[in-house]
Order: structure tokens, then C-alpha cells, then sequence
């Protein structure tokens, strides 16, 4: 899996180098390019926004710095992605779709926007992380980057991926380890039966009753 990322803040993506994001890049299982919009600015000072027409707060990054940013890594195959509020709400089913492409290219917006006649131009989806509104589109793309990556094929064991959270509408059940009593509390003896049909049943009960509990909505959908 290849992504490319738009933004003007490349330096903030360096934690992908750790844990086991960093690792797989390391394998060569995915791939993070950063192209800084900055450097396709005409202007001297290396300005890339300017005011909006119209009249209100904040500034608006230029069409024309994004689109070449864009052309100097186009590729027909890739799935073009904006980070915006304003899009379809980043899930578990997205995700996984996301993660049958073979190249991704993600757009940071910053200030208030990038003008929109670029996004008509070159954006096949607008995807977001919640409804809230963050200073620019770099925490959501490593959002994407990391949730997207963990269904890339030897990122993670494939058990792993199954029994986490949302993978089958229903919450992750509790976990434990060593040691085996803890301030009076021990794990529970299912766990350490040995008997893997009966920590199957049990996991399966403990995710029903956590989801219940937690995200009754995700029962319903």
C-alpha cells in the first residue's frame, strides 16, 4: 500500500516512523511519501493562502499551489482523499475498503480551506474523523495511515485484526496478563482452563456485554 501525503506540515508525520506502523514501513509492506504544498509556491516568501473572496475570518490555500502539488505525484490508479470535517465519517467498513486500494493520496487542508475549485478538480472522497474541527488535516491522515495499515497483509497476524473492536459490530473483550492476581483481583479461571471452546464463548459473552454497555448503538445497526 502507497500514500502519498499533501500538507505543510510534513515534520508532524514523523511519528509513523515508531511501533508497528514504523516497522512495516521499515518491511517495505507500506509506503508514506510527504510532498510539502509549500514548495510549489511561486511566491518568494513561499506564501500559499491568501484571503478569501467574499469577505470573513482566516485565509484560504491557493488552488493553483495544491493542484501542483498534486500533479508532481499524480497517478490515474490512486484514490484521491480530502481531510475535511465535512466529509463521510471515517468507520471500521471504510476502513477496510480503504485498505483494498493500492494507492492512496491524502490532502491536508490548513487555515480555513483549500479553495474549492481544486477539491471539484482532483478529490474523489472527503473523509473525516469525527464531528469536530482540528487546525489542519495531518492528525486525520495518520488516523487514516494507521487504521488504514493494519489490514495490509503482514502489518499484523490476521487474529489479531478479527477480534479487535468494530471488526464484528461489537466491542473487544477484556484482556488480561500476568500476573495472575493482581490487588486482589484474579483473571478469570475460563482463561486459564485451557479449554479454547469455552474462552471462545466467553470472549463472545464479554464483547456482547461490553458493547451493550459501552456503544449500544453499534447493536443496531
Amino acid at each position: 500500500m502507497k500514500f502519498d501525503v499533501l500538507t505543510l506540515f510534513p515534520e508532524m508525520f514523523s511519528s509513523l516512523n515508531e511501533s508497528i506502523i514504523g516497522k512495516a514501513i521499515g518491511k517495505g509492506l507500506i509506503e508514506v511519501n510527504l510532498t510539502n504544498i509549500r514548495d510549489f509556491s511561486k511566491n518568494k516568501h513561499k506564501k500559499v493562502d491568501d484571503t478569501p473572496y467574499g469577505g470573513g475570518a482566516g485565509m484560504v490555500i491557493r488552488p493553483d499551489v495544491v493542484y501542483d502539488a498534486y500533479s508532481s505525484i499524480k497517478n490515474d490508479d490512486a484514490k484521491v482523499i480530502y481531510l475535511s470535517p465535512q466529509g463521510s465519517l471515517l468507520n471500521q467498513d471504510k476502513v477496510k475498503e480503504l485498505s483494498k486500494e493500492k494507492h492512496l493520496i491524502l490532502i491536508c487542508g490548513h487555515y480555513e480551506g483549500i479553495d474549492q475549485r481544486v477539491l471539484d478538480e482532483i478529490v474523489d472522497e472527503e473523509i473525516s474523523i469525527g464531528d469536530y474541527v482540528l487546525t489542519g488535516g495531518e492528525l486525520p491522515a495518520m488516523v487514516l495511515i494507521d487504521s488504514v495499515s493494519r489490514y495490509i497483509e503482514g502489518v499484523l497476524n490476521e487474529e489479531s485484526v478479527e477480534e479487535e473492536s468494530f471488526s464484528n459490530r461489537l466491542l473487544e473483550y477484556p484482556q488480561y496478563t500476568r500476573p495472575e492476581e493482581f490487588r486482589g483481583k484474579k483473571v478469570p479461571e475460563v482463561l486459564i482452563s485451557g479449554h479454547h471452546e469455552n474462552i471462545k464463548k466467553w470472549r463472545y459473552e464479554k464483547s456482547l456485554e461490553v458493547t451493550k454497555k459501552k456503544r449500544p448503538d453499534l447493536l443496531d445497526l
